[in-house]
């Protein structure tokens, strides 16, 4: 049985999605995978206290297989991929999104998919404002959709019950809707649309029927 760190290799990533780049000539995701890998050093995915060091999974590995997962639906456009790998430095790494040295369509879309917080604001009301950002721009609902498919499918590895229940709520409320301005991008997108909705929803319900059973 592989470990989960054992799976997701990131060197094994790393040079699956380089033969990708070379193969499509997708030259801003040749950087941003180079750039995400070192603004991420020594960043790893949240796991249970009881996992040691060496359990524990780089946090590179979650933007590198968004990126892998993407491509091996078909999608190959280089903003996308290349959003997939930086969406996260602004908010994770203390990049602010104006340093970013990519081309104004890809910080666009890494700014929109970046948590911010106004003094004052409610939890809900910052939701509202984040995914409201999301779903007027097609790249950001992909890419954010993406996101949340690699997180739901790992969440148990580090989420406490009550944090999976609301994880998923979440997807369900604010997520999932995502996926119908996607299919209506092309029909590439459109059947990615099906299989991320397809593994997001397995997921949900095989996680709730667990839960019920505690």
């Amino acid at each position: 049985m592989y470990e989960i760190g054992q799976v997701f290799l990131p060197e094994h990533l790393f040079r699956q999605l380089d033969s990708i780049c070379s193969l499509y000539n997708l030259e801003q995701t040749a950087r941003a995978m180079r750039y995400a890998r070192k603004k991420h050093e020594g960043q790893f995915r949240k796991a249970p206290l009881s996992m040691t060091a060496q359990e524990k999974v780089p946090y590179i590995v979650h933007p590198l297989t968004m990126a892998c997962h993407a491509a091996a639906m078909g999608i190959h456009e280089d903003t996308v991929l290349a959003v997939c790998l930086l969406h996260d430095v602004c908010e994770d790494c203390g990049v602010r999104n104006e340093d970013l040295p990519f081309p104004d369509e890809i910080r666009h879309c890494v700014k929109l998919l970046t948590r911010t917080w106004i003094d004052g604001e409610s939890r809900q009301s910052a939701w509202g404002r984040y995914y409201a950002g999301i779903e007027n721009d097609d790249v950001a609902c992909l890419v954010k959709v993406l996101d949340r498919c690699n997180n739901i499918s790992l969440m148990a590895l580090a989420f406490p019950p009550q944090k999976m229940k609301e994880y998923m709520e979440e997807t369900e409320d604010c997520v999932l809707p995502l996926l119908d301005r996607i299919k209506r991008v092309d029909p590439v997108w459109s059947s990615a649309a099906f299989l991320l909705k397809y593994q997001m929803v397995s997921m949900i319900e095989s996680i709730r029927a667990l839960l019920a059973t505690d």
